[in-house]
């Protein structure tokens, strides 16, 4: 029976691995070693270099069902992709592999239904592999790149939302296949009994690291989102006001930062041109040409250009 405590990094390792031996993939996955004594389980992330809120996150998630808030920026997403990446390599590489042996060590190969539940079995296991190697493509290397700042163009973890299927269908159809149709032979049945077993373990396992993707993985990358699209409005910004928009080649002119001090100052069209002695039409290409070239477009964001740049004196501006 598993224990309904929730976890804190002052925990001995091992009465959270006694307590719930299923926690023995995740440590697999977090790239935490066995071997460790009696040290808690903040000694033992900080001796395996992994993040311990982000390992317990997930343990006290899988185990006992706490969520965590969308908000929460403690959450380590880099160790989050490590984890999910190995968890893939463990499934696909081992504990796929691992039951089709069992399932067809099973079966008789003259056995007809036999064939037929090896035949749902590789269906099922087509799907799961073809949706891993899609992350493994597509999500994983967008998140590698927004923990590099340099995002991937043209995708959103939405995009990996809306791909999150599931192959529950296959699999409930194989076990029903099993329970109904155990063969007689006593020493098969004893097999493919185990190998039910291990497949509703391998379903559970499964569905656990699909919640982990759904409920602490994605929310935490839709942060990572947010931010970085926060940082590109601020660059922008500080690209139009302190570059001064110089990117384009095109410098202001001298009566061009005139116009600017008139605006900022707050007279009207025909008042700047009478100051300057041009016309009212020469007024309006001058403040054309600087919504051109500094990308502002309003009095306020002047405002801020002429404060910055120095072309007039915060206390003689009306805030």
């Amino acid at each position: 029976m598993k224990n309904v405590k929730m976890y804190e990094p002052q925990d001995r390792m091992i009465t959270l691995i006694k307590d719930n031996y299923s926690v023995l993939q995740a440590l697999s996955s977090f790239g935490i070693n066995l071997g460790f004594g009696d040290k808690t389980v903040e000694e033992t992330c900080e001796l395996n270099g992994v993040d311990c809120y982000t390992f317990l996150a997930v343990v006290n998630y899988t185990i006992n069902g706490q969520t965590i808030s969308d908000n929460d920026e403690r959450i380590s997403v880099s160790t989050l992709l490590h984890y999910l990446e190995a968890s893939h390599r463990y499934y696909l590489d081992f504990q796929l592999p691992y039951i089709r042996r069992e399932l067809q060590e099973s079966i008789s190969e003259n056995d007809a239904l036999g064939q037929l539940m090896l035949r749902f079995y590789d269906e099922y296991a087509h799907e799961i592999r073809r949706h891993m190697k899609y992350e493994e493509k597509t999500l994983f290397p967008y998140v590698q790149s927004l923990l590099d700042g340099r995002p991937l163009p043209n995708y959103t973890v939405e995009m990996f939302s809306k791909h999150h299927e599931s192959a529950d269908k296959k699999l409930r159809e194989l076990k029903l296949l099993i329970i109904k149709y155990l063969p007689g032979d006593a020493h098969l049945n004893s097999k493919l009994t185990a190998t039910l077993y291990d497949i509703y373990n391998n379903e559970e396992w499964l569905q656990q690291h699909a919640d982990v993707e759904d409920h602490i993985f994605t929310p935490a990358i839709r942060r990572m989102e947010m931010r970085q699209k926060q940082d590109d409005v601020t660059k922008n910004i500080s690209s139009m006001v302190f570059k001064g928009g110089q990117d384009s080649g095109e410098a202001l002119s001298e009566r061009e930062r005139d116009v600017i001090i008139g605006v900022v100052q707050g007279l009207q069209n025909k008042e700047i041109a009478d100051r300057l002695y041009i016309s009212v039409n020469t007024v309006i290409t001058h403040r054309r040409n600087i919504a051109r070239k500094l990308q502002i477009h309003s009095p306020a964001g002047l405002t801020i250009y002429a404060i910055v740049n120095g072309l007039v004196d915060i206390s003689s501006v009306k805030l």
